[in-house]
């Protein structure tokens, strides 16, 4: 496992997710489309574009910090 980083926060599971990428979606010029799972809740949705993939991280931590 890899030793944390000085001077950095803790990465946390609490804060993870799986992104999968279709393999149209261009990184560097769009679109970006796929599916992404909180690893935690195992809350998980598609998405089409990267306002959505943020959007619904947002939320699910959102949800989680509530829920501590």
């Amino acid at each position: 496992m890899p030793q944390q980083q000085l001077g950095k926060a803790p990465l946390s599971v609490h804060r993870a997710f799986v992104v999968q990428l279709r393999t149209s979606s261009n990184l560097s010029r769009g679109p970006i489309e796929g599916r992404v799972e909180h690893v935690v809740s195992g809350q998980s949705t598609h998405f089409d574009s990267l306002d959505e993939l943020l959007t619904f991280m947002a939320r699910v931590l959102s949800q989680q910090k509530e829920r501590r």
